[in-house]
């Protein structure tokens, strides 16, 4: 029997226990609906409104700015929704390698209401040129910038600070999608001018189904879903107390342990870096993932020097023997879910061979990378 190997994390983690501890306490008394005015219904409006304020706590805002939505897919479509419906946003800067909520949501409101869609200019890495950006920012229309904090795929980190001052030099509102930040970095958004933030609990070992947005206080957005006041009339809809619950203990765990666990974590990529270049001597690593400064100590992007015939077999390989990742190339054969990103900053060459996403966490083992090093080796060499 193959042993089963869990690196995909970026996709998903797996909670925390103390995380299923709480939530399922908290399914077994608190019951109640938020919003009615029995005891019932007030001790559950306590829960959520003190995970609100531990939340905001770490992100130092107040807890009024803070939404829960269903994850950070949702979180992005109300702010961009409502920023064009609502804030009469004209043009939105964004960079053709942002996740697909934030993509397919401007397709969508192109179409719809004839906003304007600029592209930020991005080098071979995946990095964004910030003069570019500065460039687009000149124009009279009302402006909004959406670039996301951490690149799902390659990892690569935006300097968030700096768009944030740019964005507030020239008037325009900025909204990133941190779904790969918060709870892996620490954001202090008193120093940081942004607008909107999106963040989704299962991404750091809390459960699936809820997340949040950051508003900055007195914005004009409005809700995209109506039927209740729910969220400060936010979002409507009868709040998922246990969700909410699980997402603060999990942000509280993962902040306590920060420093501790991004060592460790960090240790595992540098031994899964080090381990493919002496294996193979043509691996590539794709954006800035093999540059610890520049990237994400949580994910490696790897292009993998094999032959594109057999290239269509890795996948399934890995899936065999037990590894779980994440399928990462445009030209895999038969693949039905081609990688946007890499298609825009691989040359030829490259695309040809097969990329594959490992992504890690605290429960992750160096014995569980060296497994996978010998996988690749036998099916590189056979």
């Amino acid at each position: 029997m193959s042993r089963q190997v869990y690196f995909d994390n970026a996709a998903t983690t797996p909670m925390r226990n103390e995380v299923v501890d709480r939530m399922t306490e908290v399914m077994k008394l608190n019951f109640g609906n938020a919003s009615s005015t029995h005891s019932f219904g007030r001790s559950s409006k306590a829960l959520i409104e003190q995970s609100r304020k531990v939340i905001a706590s770490f992100l130092n805002v107040s807890a009024s700015e803070i939404v829960f939505t269903s994850g950070g897919t949702e979180a992005d479509n109300l702010v961009l929704r409502s920023a064009v419906r609502d804030l009469k946003v004209e043009e939105i800067i964004t960079s053709k390698i942002e996740h697909h909520a934030i993509l397919h949501t401007v397709e969508e409101l192109s179409k719809e209401f004839k906003i304007d869609v600029k592209y930020v200019d991005l080098d071979s890495k995946g990095n964004i040129n910030y003069q570019h950006l500065e460039q687009l920012l000149q124009s009279a229309k009302k402006q909004l910038v959406s670039l996301m904090h951490i690149n799902n795929e390659i990892g690569n980190t935006l300097d968030i600070k700096r768009v944030a001052d740019l964005c507030k030099l020239n008037n325009a509102l900025f909204h990133s999608d941190t779904v790969q930040s918060v709870g892996h970095y620490k954001l202090d958004l008193q120093e940081i001018s942004i607008d909107f933030l999106a963040a989704s609990a299962h991404k750091f070992h809390g459960p699936k189904g809820v997340g949040f947005a950051f508003i900055r206080k007195n914005s004009g957005l409005k809700a995209s879903i109506f039927g209740g006041e729910q969220e400060r009339g936010y979002r409507a809809g009868t709040e998922s107390i246990h969700n909410i619950v699980g997402m603060e203990e999990a942000l509280k765990i993962s902040y306590s342990n920060l420093e501790v666990e991004r060592e460790y974590v960090l240790d595992l990529k540098k031994h899964f870096i080090s381990s493919l270049k002496k294996s193979f001597s043509e691996v590539s690593f794709n954006g800035n993932c093999e540059d610890i400064e520049d990237s994400t100590y949580t994910l490696l992007n790897v292009c993998l020097p094999i032959a594109p015939e057999k290239a269509a077999m890795l996948q399934f390989q890995l899936d065999l023997k037990g590894i779980a990742c994440s399928k990462g190339s445009a030209c895999q054969s038969g693949s039905s879910q081609n990688s946007h990103v890499l298609t825009e900053i691989l040359d030829e060459v490259h695309l040809k061979r097969p990329s594959v996403r490992f992504s890690f966490s605290k429960f992750n083992t160096k014995d569980e990378v060296d497994y996978v090093i010998e996988v690749l080796n036998s099916f590189v060499n056979n």
